[in-house]
This record gives structure tokens, sequence and C-alpha cells, in this order.
């Protein structure tokens, strides 16, 4: 390769008002880490290290920088790794989704900032993958993802685990009385057995697929557990790659195209993804000035099967689709579906990844067309006169018997309130209620933590309720299940219609007219004045103020006004 003045180590130069001090400073620094004028020639290829002792789902970071860097050295290339924010969804405080953005900053200004022909970025749990692909989008430098993995499963008497699906149905089974402290401490011994990601199609696994679909991701790695030799071998693969796209130039928004999106979204239905890839594809499509259109995304999904057998929705594992043949046996069966001449990482089309995979063998976790785990994608977009500006379920995960139901609205005015009152016995609350919570979106949690997923009382667990329709401004894990509305916008903390909501209040849900609605008349939800959302404490400084004054609503992405460009006038799908 042969350098230019806009090549590896003049790439970006620091100003000194001198460009040739700029660099001969530069390379004198860059010496003190042992390299020689040789090394310093080549094409730099920086490694996106999120390692850190919060983040198991990133254990094996280190391993995997190591094979980056392993790759781009026999390319030619010349590795350098630099860290920026990790970000693990159960030691982020209030909610990771509260510092997704900040990592996007973070990586977007740490790629333009120093000299890097090409990046990789690793990638894992649940928020990272989305904030790289932002950060990614905005910089504009050649970029390939490449993600930690899904854990293996555990074992508890003989019973297959996975977190954090099976997290959350032991811990339903422990507030009902049916598990001990003991036993429930067993379970916790033996969820997360592995490094990596969880093993069941929450958001990580969701990303991770949606990553490959959209042509960011060398092909087959999406699946690869964390603790496989192939996770490896493919960081090494894309180490290489990383080489040859810094020669090609191969920009992020040459490949994430709305065309590619689409394809995205498409494989987000047929795996029965997370409600949070919904909002974090939408905030990486926002950085390239692309809308989402929601009308056209529940169409989408009325046209796409579920064909993925996993948890939430189905009964196998991360584990289990890599040995199906991973995301090219989902592609290879959606392809009717599917834009094909999208450009990938590879430097070819999507169609020609496909066609030079190893060829798909007989299986069970990857159903074909003609015979879905449900006909239908695995969300649905709502509307109505409590979600003006849309809201999701996932109804793959839900109880059919509440898909069509009506109930009496029981009203939790914020997470306080809710942890106060959800298990108080004298909580006026009946199986065929309609659990509400607001002042849980981007500015009234702040953050939008995923607490959608609302216990069900104590009292009713302990009658045998397993699930209820709950209603709220929150995200879910894309772990959890149950019959729950999510991304209620307006959010209640900017006077959406949730905050006019009252105790015993008639909501209806249908998804198959996709409607939310709440029977109360346009004149008393008129008359009624909400109350003023939950202040935060520290909101007058730092990141919170930032966050507070400029986090957007789900419904574009929970982005930073002021870091998506206008939009261009393209839309996906279509």
């Amino acid at each position: 390769m042969t350098n230019t003045d806009d090549r590896g180590m003049r790439r970006g130069l620091t100003r000194y008002g001198d460009a040739g001090f700029s660099l001969f400073l530069r390379k004198a620094f860059i010496k003190a880490m042992g390299y020689s004028d040789d090394a310093l020639e080549r094409p730099v290829v920086g490694v996106v290290d999120t390692g850190s002792g919060y983040n198991a789902c990133h254990r094996n970071a280190s391993e995997l920088v190591d094979a980056i860097k392993r790759g781009v050295m026999l390319a030619g290339g010349l590795p350098v790794e630099f860290p920026t924010v990790s970000i693990h969804e159960s030691f982020a405080h209030p909610t990771s989704m509260f510092l997704r953005n900040l990592m996007a900053m973070d990586t977007e200004e740490m790629i333009r900032a120093q000299p890097m022909d090409a990046v990789v970025m690793i990638g894992g749990c649940d928020k990272t993958v989305p904030a790289q692909l932002m950060g990614a989008a905005s910089a504009g430098v050649p970029a390939i993802s490449v993600v930690t993995g899904p854990m293996m499963t555990g074992s508890y008497r003989g019973e297959r685990l996975g977190a954090c699906t099976d997290c959350r149905r032991f811990w339903g089974m422990h507030r009902a009385g049916e598990l001990e402290e003991g036993e429930i401490d067993a379970v916790g011994d033996r969820l997360c057995p592995t490094a990596g990601t969880c093993m069941v199609m929450g958001t990580a696994s969701t990303m991770a697929c949606m990553t490959e679909a959209l042509g960011m991701m060398l092909p087959g790695g999406a699946c690869i557990p964390a603790v496989a030799a192939d996770r490896t071998r493919h960081a090494e693969a894309a180490g290489r790659r990383a080489v040859a796209m810094a020669e090609e130039r191969l920009v992020p928004d040459r490949i994430m195209t709305p065309a590619a999106f689409t394809n995205a979204f498409r494989v987000l239905m047929a795996i029965g993804g997370s409600t949070n890839a919904l909002v974090h594809m939408t905030a990486v499509a926002g950085r390239l000035g692309i809308a989402v259109d929601l009308a056209a995304l529940d169409r989408l999904g009325r046209e796409t099967p579920v064909l993925v057998d996993l948890k939430p929705s189905g009964s196998h594992y991360m584990e289990d689709l890599h040995d199906a043949g991973g995301m090219i046996a989902v592609l290879r069966e959606l392809s009717p579906l599917l834009n094909l001449d999208c450009l990938t990482v590879t430097g070819r089309s999507l169609g020609e990844n496909l066609d030079a995979a190893a060829p798909s063998w007989s299986q069970s976790v990857v159903r074909p067309c003609s015979d879905p785990l449900y006909p239908e994608g695995g969300l649905a977009v709502l509307s109505g006169n409590l979600a003006p500006g849309g809201a999701v379920v996932k109804h793959s995960a839900a109880s059919p018997e509440l898909l069509n139901h009506r109930g009496r609205a029981v009203v939790f005015d914020s997470l306080d309130d809710l942890a106060r009152r959800i298990d108080d016995p004298g909580l006026d609350v009946n199986p065929d209620d309609v659990l509400v919570l607001r002042n849980a979106g981007s500015k009234g949690a702040p953050g939008m933590p995923e607490a959608g997923y609302i216990p069900i009382p104590a009292k009713l667990a302990r009658q045998g309720v397993k699930d209820m329709v709950r209603v709220s401004d929150a995200r879910m894990s894309g772990t959890a299940f149950g019959t729950i509305v999510l991304h209620v916008t307006p959010e209640s903390a900017v006077g959406g219609p949730l905050a006019r909501v009252r105790n015993g209040d008639t909501i209806h849900l249908d998804v198959a007219a996709r409607r939310i609605a709440l029977e109360v008349g346009e004149a008393e939800l008129a008359r009624r004045v909400p109350s003023p959302p939950p202040s935060h404490a520290g909101a007058e400084r730092g990141y919170l103020r930032l966050f507070l004054d400029h986090v957007t609503g789900p419904d574009v992405g929970a982005d930073f006004d002021f870091l998506a460009p206008p939009l261009s006038g393209r839309v996906t799908p279509g």
C-alpha cells in the first residue's frame, strides 16, 4: 500500500501550525512504544478495546484484541489498540442506555482524533454494538464490527439455563414463593458459566445478528460462542480485512444504506429479536440522515415470519443457532425477501457472501418459511391515543390470550413508586388489570431503563399469575417475555398522554389492529393536568444535564439532537 499525505501516521496531525513538526513529534513519541520506521510506514488499523473489570460480557476482549492485531499484521498493517467507554447492562447506573450516547461520542471522537486508516470495533453487551455503529457512522472511517460472542448455557439440576430469560423465569418463581433463598442463589451460580453475552435472543444477540445482516460484520460472526476457537479466528479475519478496507476506503455510509437497514430490520422480525434493537438501529440510521418509517416497519413485520426457535420466543439458545449455521442459515431462508445486492464489509454483496458460504444442512433451530415458528415477525408497532408517536410490543413472547385485552389501569408514577407499592398486600390489583408505569422514558427516568418488565405483584404471583398486560414509556430487556407494551411516545415526562392516565381508566390493547387506546373522552383528558415529572439530583451539571437537554424520543433513536445530521430524505424500510 502506498502512503499518501492523509494515510497512516500522517492522518489527522495534531495542529501545531507546522505539519512537518507535527509528524516528527508524533513519530518520536510513538517510537517510545518500540515501533520501527518500517512499522510506522504501514497502514494503521485502530482496534477498539472495550475490556473492563466490570464487564463480564467482554471478558474475552483481550484475546480478541490479540487475534485482530495478528490479522492486521498478517495483512501488512500496523494495529494500534485503544480503549473507549465500556458498558455492562447490570453495572451501569442508572441504566446502560443512559450511557450509550456517551460511548458513541467517545468512539466517534477517538476514531476521529487518532491516526487510523480503518478501525475494528469490539462490542458485545447490549448498548456497546449500537454505540460503536453510531460512532463509526459519524466518524466516516472504514470500520468493521467484531462481537465478543454469546456465553455457553449453564445447568441447574439437569435443566439447561440461559441468561437472562431464565434469570427472569426463576426470579419470578422466587417472588411467587416457589424457590427458597438457597435455591435462587444456586441458580445464580449457574446462569452465567462462561465469558460472553446473554445466550438467548436478547439485545446483545439481536444486535450482533442485525449487524451481520447490515453488512458491517464478516459473514458468520454473529453467533460464534465467546469461548470457541472460531471466535478468535473470526477476529483475526476481521483484522486482515480491515487492512484491505483501508486501501479500498470502504467507509460505513457505503454499506449502511436504506436497503441494508431494511435487511437488518427484516432479520429483527425473523429472529424474534429484542425491542431495544428498534431504538438502536433507528439511532444508527439517524447518524446517516436516514429516517425509519414505523408504519413501513410494521408492514415488513406482517410479511416476515419468525424463523428462529430461540428463547424467549422459542426454546433454543445461541450456541444451537451457531451449530445450525448461524446467520448464514437465517439469511439464506430469508433471501427472497432481502436486498441481496447490498455491499458488505467483505467488499462483496450480501448475495455473493451467501453464495460463497458453506452449504446449509438439516437442522431444527432455523425454520423454513413454509413452517415458521410464528407467521408474523416478532415485533408489532402500535398507535392510538395513548401512543400517538408509536409504541412497540414483542408479541412473539406474549401470551396469546392477552393480545386483545381490556383492563383497568393500575398506575405507578415512577420507578420509586413502583418499587414501594408493587408488592404491597393492600395494592388494589386484579389479574385482568393493566399495569401502567410512567416517567420511565429517556427524560423521566432518566435513561429509559429496562423497567418495562413490570413484575407481577407479589400477591398475584403467589396465586399463580404469570403474565399481565403492562404498559410504559420504558424499555424491556430482549431476554424478557410477557404481554408488554413499551416505548410509549411521547413519554410522560414531556407531557405525553401516559401522564394523564388515572387508576381505574380502561385501556384496550388490540395487537392485531395495532392499537393501544385509553378509553377516556378527549374533553376529560384535556381537563386532566399531569403531575410534574420527578426531578433528578445532579441535573444542573455534567453529562446528566447534557443528556436531559438533548436526548430525543425512541421514535428517532433516543440519540442527542446535535449528533444526527438533518434527515436526507432517505427512508427505511423500503
